[in-house]
């Protein structure tokens, strides 16, 4: 998420190849468990398991009981979680956002992990724009303000890359557009990997689900320097105080103060890794431009990787309260769709996938909303509301890459729970 962002425009809601082309999701209700894929080195692959369950609840089954039933029969309970470190990553809203999971399902999700031997954590990692979860004081008390602590999660809440966002582990896997990815440092040392994700739409990637949970919310601040720049850090001169931590802090010696105490970057010497922009608390060092959609696509993806590399992992969907854009804000828009139940997967590709299948499929809420107040929203059941919302983003590219690299498939079997 980009520190300023430009207002919301009419003109981006043309109705130009909306059409679904590609109904997976049709498919995929019929189920065939015997349809196999070949990837790239003609290595037979089954379809992934994507289990789903609605929201409707009974006096003896509610929300909690259904999400713990659905991850039981998606085969949580097949990883060995005694006596291992288990990260479960969740989104802890900017205050003022209301869409964010409720920390009720994290608490059962960690009482669950309790039950069999694990030592379980809720994390996330500090922002790269300025807010209120910029660095790990602030980060916990809007944790705590949302209702996520000791007490109420059932567990202890740790923020991954440390109070500055500079706490993290390079973790190698020579990808097409990262080489390194900087992964907060409690995700990079625990065990397991259990994400839990709100899907909603999001501005720059068109939705965000399990990867981008994964790739952009376990990268440390300067990972997501790495994931949305298309260059290298510039200084903000208004903004700049003089302070020195930049110049300090730089391990290749390519800043300095000028006479008027004013930080400039040595262009010939900066590497790119933003650590700048990661210690500045003035938002004088600060992003130089934005990568384009299939670029940050491809590189959560490839995030995603280095985070889930050599792990058991495990990954729940809420698809409810799915607003326009991502729970960074501090505020929600109307949801563009019902609420329409969670999903669970060892697959985060396969997870994504369906999910965005079943939102495209779902019929728009007439009140108020992004998009019942574009033109012709009667005909838009079935269409890639994503693409509508935010025309210049490429969801597809992301989870194309994702498959390419080998973090699962989009090819799914939904089986309802």
């Amino acid at each position: 998420m980009p520190k300023t962002k430009t207002g919301y425009s009419k003109k981006m809601f043309f109705i130009k190849n909306i059409f679904f082309k590609h109904n997976v999701f049709k498919d995929s209700l019929n189920g065939d468990n015997h349809v196999h894929l070949h990837d790239k080195t003609n290595k037979r692959m089954d379809k992934s398991k994507v289990y789903f369950t609605n929201l409707r609840t009974t006096p003896s089954s509610n929300l909690l009981d259904k999400m713990e039933r659905l991850v039981k029969r998606a085969g949580i309970t097949n990883i060995d979680f005694q006596n291992q470190f288990v990260a479960i990553k969740i989104h802890f809203g900017e205050p003022g956002n209301l869409a964010y999971i409720r920390p009720n399902y994290a608490a059962r999700m960690a009482t669950l992990l309790r039950s069999l031997g694990a030592k379980p954590f809720l994390t996330d990692c500090n922002t790269l724009y300025s807010g209120r979860r910029a660095n790990a004081v602030d980060h916990l008390e809007s944790a705590m303000e949302n209702g996520f602590n000791p007490i109420s999660a059932k567990c202890d809440v740790i923020i991954a890359d440390g109070l500055k966002g500079t706490e993290c582990r390079e973790i190698e896997i020579n990808g097409e557009y990262c080489k390194a990815p900087k992964i907060g440092s409690a995700i990079a040392d625990a065990d397991i990997i259990i994400s839990m994700n709100h899907f909603k739409g999001h501005e720059q990637t068109g939705f965000g689900g399990a990867l981008k949970n994964l790739g952009m919310g376990c990268a440390s601040v300067a990972g997501k320097l790495e994931l949305h720049g298309a260059s290298q850090p510039r200084i903000d001169l208004e903004m700049c105080k003089g302070c020195n931590i930049c110049v300090k802090h730089c391990r290749h010696e390519a800043i300095r103060l000028d006479e008027n105490r004013k930080a400039v970057i040595d262009y010939d010497k900066c590497v790119g890794c933003g650590q700048c922009v990661a210690l500045c608390q003035y938002d004088g060092a600060v992003l130089g431009s934005w990568d384009t959609s299939v670029n940050l696509n491809c590189k959560i993806a490839e995030y995603s990787q280095a985070v889930l590399q050599d792990k058991p992992h495990f990954h729940i969907s809420f698809i409810m309260n799915v607003s326009p854009e991502c729970d960074c804000w501090n505020h929600n828009d109307a949801a563009i769709v019902p609420d329409l139940g969670i999903a669970a997967s060892f697959d985060p590709v396969a997870l994504d996938k369906a999910c965005a299948d079943i939102v495209i499929k779902a019929p728009i809420l007439e009140t108020g909303n992004r998009l019942s107040e574009t033109p012709h929203h009667d005909h838009l059941e079935g269409c890639d509301k994503f693409h509508i919302m935010h025309p210049e983003t490429n969801w597809q590219a992301g989870l194309e890459h994702a498959e390419k690299i080998g973090i699962g498939t989009q090819e799914y079997e939904l089986i309802t729970v």
